[in-house]
């Protein structure tokens, strides 16, 4: 099985707001950067946007790794998303869980392939995760300028 790294990241000028998403997929000496953007949107939208399309793009089933600086991310698929599936998507204060479109896709591309998320720090040491918040911005702010663009 294929090993594969993905880097995410989301970003949003305003919250809600126009926003963009990036990711980086690895493998090997091969590496492929994604980004889009949306009208409106939040933060969180975009980071779990930037995971669903990363997943998306790798077309057989993969050891991924995947890095990101949302612990709602990495907390929602490791940790929340089980019991939210059980309890019929309400959280434990019984409301409708938010984003629940993206948990569900992220969901199934999660067992797609044999994942393992790790959490790094947002603007600090990890270039990969920096390059995506570059990437997520400028697509953020082609959006609010009123141009869309996605790779």
């Amino acid at each position: 099985m294929k090993t594969v790294q993905l880097i995410t990241d989301g970003a949003c000028i305003g919250n809600p707001g126009p926003g963009g998403w990036a990711c980086i997929l690895r493998y090997g000496a091969h590496k492929r950067e994604l980004w889009g953007a949306e009208p409106h949107t939040t933060n969180n939208r975009m980071e779990l946007t930037a995971a669903v399309r990363g997943l998306q793009a790798i077309k057989e089933p993969c050891l991924v790794e995947v890095v990101t600086d949302s612990e709602y991310l990495k907390n929602g698929i490791t940790r929340w998303i089980n019991n939210w599936k059980r309890n019929g998507w309400r959280t434990k204060a019984g409301t409708g869980v938010l984003n629940q479109d993206l948990w569900q896709i992220l969901d199934f591309e999660n067992t797609r392939h044999h994942t393992q998320w790790t959490w790094t720090k947002g603007h600090a040491s990890h270039a990969d995760n920096n390059r995506c918040d570059e990437l997520a911005t400028l697509a953020a702010r082609t959006q609010s300028a009123g141009q869309s663009e996605a790779k």
